[in-house]
């Protein structure tokens, strides 16, 4: 593959700008025994063609596996439509679209993505996209304190692990108290100790480990307390089934929106999704594409409320996330708009009734639930020993078994977190049923 470095010409001009005679004089200050003496041992230059080669030789060296991990990164189908129309010259860039006049096709999709988000959310209002889940709801609890002016949050310990970490982070771990959950795998509302200095409280349903909570019961009890509800969510899918966090009287929603056609990447892209009810408008971080009139009368689409963001405000803004994820917006708007009101419940029925039918498949080779309350996609097994052994010798033997709850519950250690999408084939399960059966036996 081709490659020009720079000319010897060219790297005179640059020294003489920086003022050194030469490279000898600008690696000075590296110790001698820190520099590479002569050239390093490469191999040779290549052609595009033996490049591509060479490669794909490595792609070859790949296992393919089954996955039943989850734990917040989900392995749904995405529509071959999703990456096309992204790839179009007229989306794909990185950049937030300021010039309006220049930029209306992406301002539109963004205004299309805020509307599906808030009506999947049960929200009068979604932003433009976050970061993604856990600077999502960090953001909104901030908010959360912003609006009550009180300096607490209380967050469900069955929130996702991550998700806790990064608002500890934020807020600080003094400010934070973690709610235990109890046998029924859900958040403890006995536990729920509020005062006058909460905030928020934070309940993530499905929760970590799949079971669904009852966001209605502490959207009360927040209310009366004077504080706010803050549902957050790493399978947004399960709102094609559940009540959506609004309608159960949320304040704002902040969760992952991943599975709704961003594939599985080493960790990324993500996209957060934020949602609020109409009062919080113009309290709620993020770019806000708005529908409006041009100077000729016609519609138009543009950021608004550009008072509340970094650009504007600086230190007095709402928030110093100053971009959203432009192009994941438009993927997931795309996904959704695919799926359609009719497809996206289908599918999370689906998701369910695969999962379930899992589950009793487990129970009949012995692995029980630990969990008794309702699950979604998503659910937890004991297993004879460590997790994270059964996981590492399930592997090894072609499939991924699950995630090991372990790495975050330290109770719960011989626990697997299983999850099921509509990508998990019968012979997927009955590959994961043949090589736990094997591993329950001999443990």
């Amino acid at each position: 593959m081709d490659f020009t470095p720079h000319t010897e010409a060219e790297i005179a001009e640059m020294l003489q700008v920086i003022g050194v005679r030469s490279l000898a004089d600008l690696f000075g200050p590296v110790p001698q025994g820190h520099l590479v003496q002569g050239l390093m041992d490469l191999p040779g230059p290549e052609t595009e063609a033996e490049v591509m080669a060479h490669m794909e030789g490595l792609a070859q060296r790949n296992t393919a596996a089954p996955c039943f991990i989850g734990a917040g990164a989900y392995d749904h189908y995405i529509p071959a439509a999703v990456h096309h129309l992204i790839e179009r010259g007229e989306f794909l860039t990185s950049y937030t679209p300021y010039q309006p006049e220049y930029a209306q096709g992406t301002l539109m999709a963004q205004f299309e993505y805020q509307t599906m988000v808030a009506s999947l959310l049960g929200m009068d209002v979604a932003n433009a996209s976050m970061y993604e889940a856990g600077t999502a709801l960090a953001e909104a609890c901030l908010m959360a304190c912003r609006h009550t002016r009180r300096p607490r949050v209380l967050v469900a310990r069955a929130v996702h692990p991550e998700y806790r970490a990064v608002l500890k982070t934020y807020v600080g771990q003094s400010a934070v108290t973690e709610i235990p959950f109890g046998p029924d795998g859900a958040t403890d509302q006995a536990a729920l100790a509020l005062s006058d200095d909460v905030a928020c409280v934070v309940i993530q349903s499905p929760n970590f480990f799949g079971v669904v909570e009852d966001l209605a019961a502490f959207a009360k009890t927040a209310h009366d307390a004077g504080a706010l509800l803050i549902a957050t969510f790493s399978e947004p899918l399960a709102f094609g089934l559940l009540e959506p966090p609004g309608s159960c009287g949320a304040d704002v929603a902040a969760g992952e929106g991943q599975s709704l056609g961003l594939p599985l990447a080493f960790g990324g892209p993500y996209i957060g999704l934020f949602a609020v009810k109409s009062e919080f408008v113009k309290a709620m971080p993020g770019r806000l594409v708005g529908m409006a009139r041009d100077a000729d009368g016609k519609r138009c689409f543009t950021l608004t409320l550009a008072a509340r963001e970094q650009h504007i405000r600086r230190e007095r803004a709402s928030s110093n996330i100053c971009t959203n994820e432009g192009l994941c917006a438009v993927a997931v708007a795309i996904y959704l708009s695919l799926l359609g009101r009719d497809g996206l419940p289908r599918l999370a029925a689906y998701n369910h009734h695969r999962a379930e039918r899992l589950k009793a498949a487990l129970m009949g080779i012995g692995l029980h639930p630990v969990f008794s309350g309702p699950t979604f996609n998503e659910f937890v097994v004991r297993v004879p020993s460590s997790a994270a052994a059964v996981a590492d010798a399930a592997a090894m033997a072609g499939v991924l078994a699950g995630f090991p709850l372990g790495r975050a519950y330290p109770e719960l250690d011989d626990c697997l977190l299983v999850t099921v999408t509509e990508k998990r084939t019968d012979a997927d399960f009955e590959l994961l049923l043949s090589v736990l059966s094997q591993l329950v036996a001999c443990p």
